[in-house]
């Protein structure tokens, strides 16, 4: 499994979150990792959103499981049904834009896993060589939270990666469910 499988089946565990027979969709796939562990761990359809184009592993490309959206940004894909479950793995795209189409994605009752990378959402000035220094982190994810929630969604859960990202960033996931008022 890829690290970023790794990580996606580490969140699910501490999520308690079972996939199997569920319709799912990958925002952010680029080659595979999230749309690999959900498959292994029984999703029966994953739509694999990405805007690059054959970055796809091949495998999972060939799988009939796997509907692949290339050269497709998942801030603005329309699928052809209603997921399940999305998952969110995007680099450069704060959480606050991606949200809204998960959101109209999901089908009643649907949930998000995401990926929040708290480098990418942090003031520049806060970063150093990319690096968010440990003592922003904190701060960061309260607010990237905060926003979350003020936009509909109730954090049903958060948990660390047990890996940190390309080079040495720390990041967490969260489980999203559309609160009841929106």
């Amino acid at each position: 499994m890829s690290r970023a499988g790794e990580k996606l089946s580490f969140a699910l565990d501490r999520f308690q979150l079972d996939v199997s027979g569920l319709t799912c969709a990958d925002l952010g796939s680029h080659v595979g990792g999230f749309v690999g562990c959900l498959l292994q761990r029984g999703a029966e359809r994953v739509h694999s959103v990405d805007t690059c184009y054959g970055t796809l592993a091949w495998k999972l490309r060939r799988d009939p499981r796997v509907v692949v959206h290339e050269r497709t940004n998942a801030m603005h894909v329309a699928l052809p049904e209603p997921v399940d479950l999305v998952t969110v793995d995007v680099g450069w795209t704060p959480q606050e834009k991606i949200l809204p189409n998960a959101a109209r994605l999901i089908q009643a009752g649907g949930r998000v896993v995401t990926l929040i990378k708290p480098h990418y959402e942090a003031a520049p000035e806060l970063l150093g060589r990319g690096l968010l220094p440990d003592g922003a982190f904190d701060e960061v994810v309260a607010d990237v939270l905060k926003r979350i929630g003020d936009a509909g969604w109730t954090i049903a859960g958060r948990v660390d990666s047990p890996l940190r990202g390309h080079g040495g960033n720390r990041e967490i996931f969260a489980l999203l469910e559309r609160s009841s008022t929106t």
